[in-house]
């Protein structure tokens, strides 16, 4: 029963309750296809990880432990979280930022491990799947506290939320460079390496069943992880093998040609784009011609600041009562994250970042 519930709240409820933070991965996502003659991942090659050269990992659980709650967090949560920085390249001095949810009821160790990727490509997951979504905490309209969400997932599993490529939100690389040459291969590799190393930090969790989650630019950022985890089990030592039990994808994109016709149906079909700039992106945007970045360019102004997540929902600048779905609740998320105090608490920002945090980060050059 419990495992089926599992599956049932990973797979179904990746609902509307995305709100504004949506919007912006969708954007993120619609502004890197119209400006990219993206191939589909047709020339993926796994590059598999050499274990012997995994990155060093200093980091320790007990250092990355939230001892004395994030501020402005209800007392008697009942349960533990961790957030902190793992190396997943020492040359280049790559690091990711994560944060750790254990299970709320009963033994954490005997619940799964869930990894939740969010996508853009470039947004995070710690501000969209873990304070928006679906972590344990959501933050109230002051920006400065916190309450404790009702479906939380860690109800049912320990979830691990990173915040992937380095560049995003928290994380952060000591070669400038890598901003510029990030990729879908370097991504899956620097997850990988991560995940070989948070497993060695937190080795009560090693043997529990590990899936992995996450929507939007995910549905390829998931695929490519599972194929690198599942082709270096075959070579790995037993104490490097990863338990991956399975994949779930929520709203993905997972092939252009088939995600854009579906995505200029649904806008007309509700009055978001007009017949002229829809037949314009049917006629020149599946097969990427060289006037499809006019079209794009005419459907982000026609739709402007509409939630495509949820098109009836009251935008937040105009809203003055909330109701059960704030559409302000992004802009109270990127407050509390970018409080000091909250930062030390998470052990983030280690580096003193030249720009604050934010839900998506517009300077990663994906190739």
């Amino acid at each position: 029963m419990e495992q089926w519930f599992l599956a049932t709240l990973l797979v179904f409820i990746f609902m509307p309750l995305i709100r504004c933070s949506s919007l912006d991965q969708a954007s993120l996502l619609r502004s890197f296809l119209a400006n990219k003659d993206y191939k589909l991942n047709d020339e993926w090659a796994v590059s598999y990880v050499d274990l012997r050269t995994e990155a060093d990992d200093l980091g320790s659980m007990e250092s990355d432990l939230i001892k004395d709650n994030l501020p402005g967090q209800p007392s008697e949560i009942g349960f533990k979280h961790y957030a902190g920085y793992v190396t997943v390249d020492d040359f280049k001095g790559r690091n990711l930022f994560y944060y750790f949810v254990e299970s709320a009821l009963l033994d954490p160790v005997s619940k799964p491990v869930v990894l939740w990727l969010n996508g853009g490509p470039g947004c995070s997951s710690l501000g969209i799947g873990a304070f928006v979504e679906h972590g344990p905490f959501g933050v109230q309209s002051d920006g400065s506290t916190l309450y404790l969400r009702r479906h939380s997932w860690n109800r049912v599993a320990n979830i691990l939320y990173v915040e992937s490529p380095a560049g995003v939100g928290f994380s952060y690389s000591k070669t400038t460079s890598d901003y510029n040459t990030t990729g879908d291969l370097r991504t899956a590799q620097d997850s990988y390496v991560f995940l070989i190393n948070w497993f060695k930090r937190f080795s009560q969790f090693k043997n529990n069943d590990f899936y992995i989650a996450g929507e939007s630019y995910a549905g390829f950022y998931i695929p490519e992880l599972a194929d690198l985890i599942i082709h270096n089990n075959l070579h790995a030592h037993s104490s490097s093998k990863i338990k991956l039990k399975g994949v779930m994808v929520g709203n993905g994109m997972m092939d252009l040609k088939i995600d854009r016709r579906g995505l200029y149906l649904y806008l007309w079909s509700h009055a978001l784009i007009s017949v002229g700039t829809y037949k314009g992106l049917a006629k020149n945007c599946l097969d990427f011609k060289e006037k499809c970045y006019v079209y794009e360019d005419l459907l982000a102004k026609e739709i402007g600041n509409i939630n495509m997540y949820n098109l009836y929902s009251e935008d937040c600048s105009s809203i003055h009562k909330h109701g059960a779905i704030d559409p302000c609740e992004k802009n109270y998320v990127n407050s509390y994250l970018n409080l000091p105090g909250v930062q030390t608490a998470l052990h983030a920002n280690r580096t003193q970042l030249p720009y604050p945090w934010s839900f998506c980060r517009l300077g990663l050059f994906f190739i």
